[in-house]
């Protein structure tokens, strides 16, 4: 296969139709490799090595399987520990399903900081969206050893967060809370004010988050002012004029 220079090998793998599952690999941040479901072999000058996928990239005239009993073994043994972090999670329950682990046999030491980051993996896919997507640095990694978490800064709520919930929609095991109800969305300690849209009413974004995106988006101030849907709407309206 072909592929550009500085591409990984997952994404070089899935453009071409080879599945390789992962549960914390997102193309729009840094990779991280921090679930290593993603574990591949490569072959390159005669040796072989089992590494992650998402952090390895593309090299002239390497050799990749994405798929064996070795790596099926490994990536259960993954897996089983992952499940004995987030053993609610369902997208975590699934894959690991699918390599035949129902029941994880390690346990965890479940104490108040467990409880309080449940079904969190640590992957840390919504900190690397924060800060590298979305460009606040509400929340990131806190605490060390077995009190390691993430977080805003001291668990309080932070003025930096701008409620755009970018963090709950990649979290892998959905165990971010987020509320939106009457036109408000909970989220981080916080509560936001909703946008409503100009056309049907329907939430657009938190007043902070249009806020912020007027101020550092290159897009027009009423493009946060409008829904998704009425966008469409609005757009296809447009075509039809056009075509007719």
């Amino acid at each position: 296969v072909e592929a550009k220079e500085g591409e990984s090998v997952i994404d070089v793998s899935r453009r071409y139709g080879f599945e390789i599952p992962s549960l914390c690999h997102h193309q729009a941040v840094t990779p991280y490799g921090a679930c290593r479901v993603c574990l591949v072999e490569i072959a390159k000058g005669g040796r072989k090595k089992l590494t992650t996928s998402c952090n390895y990239e593309v090299l002239d005239g390497i050799e990749v399987v994405t798929d064996s009993a070795q790596i099926a073994r490994h990536r259960a043994m993954v897996l089983e520990r992952i499940l004995a972090e987030a053993p609610d999670a369902e997208p975590v329950r699934e894959l690991a399903w699918e390599y035949g682990v129902n029941v994880s046999r390690f346990r965890r030491e479940e104490t108040a900081q467990t409880e309080k980051r449940r079904d969190c993996i640590l992957c840390g896919l919504c900190a690397r969206v924060c800060a590298e997507v979305v460009k606040v640095d509400a929340i990131s990694f806190n605490g060390r050893g077995d009190k390691r978490g993430i977080g805003s800064p001291y668990d309080e709520a932070t003025s930096a967060c701008v409620g755009c919930a970018s963090c709950a929609a990649v979290c892998p095991t959905v165990c971010i809370p987020v509320t939106d109800e009457n036109n408000k969305r909970t989220i981080w300690g916080r509560t936001f004010e909703m946008v409503a849209c100009e056309a049907c009413g329907e939430p657009v974004m938190t007043e902070e988050y249009r806020d912020y995106a007027i101020a550092n988006r290159d897009l027009a101030p009423d493009y946060y002012t409008t829904c998704s849907a009425c966008k469409k709407k609005k757009l296809a309206s447009h075509f039809d004029k056009v075509g007719s």
